[in-house]
């Protein structure tokens, strides 16, 4: 029996929505990367990050009231949340900056 928006691994169930969630965090994560000066901490480290930043940014944005839908809002709720996490990352790593 077949569901729309499942996938069976083994005898695990994924959502669909929760695989979207990783790639846009991921893709967020990659191109939050790129904004901020220094490039990030690498693919990995951004990408979860990314992952991170998508919760954070939801709550920011929830905090601001503003509202993104679509996969397009979905990206760029991440991007900013994973930029605010790179930030804040970012003063904790400091690589001989003094």
């Amino acid at each position: 029996m077949a569901e729309l928006g499942l996938i069976t691994i083994g005898s695990e169930i994924i959502h669909m929505s929760t695989i979207f969630f990783i790639l846009i965090g991921c893709l967020a994560g990659f191109v939050a990367g790129k904004i901020m000066r220094g490039g990030g901490f690498g693919f990995i480290v951004n990408s979860i990050l990314g992952i991170i930043g998508g919760v954070v940014g939801g709550w920011l944005l929830n905090l601001l009231n503003i509202s993104w839908g679509g996969l397009i809002g979905q990206l760029g709720t991440s991007v900013i949340g994973a930029i605010a996490i790179l930030a804040i990352a970012s003063l904790f790593n400091k690589k001989g900056n003094s």
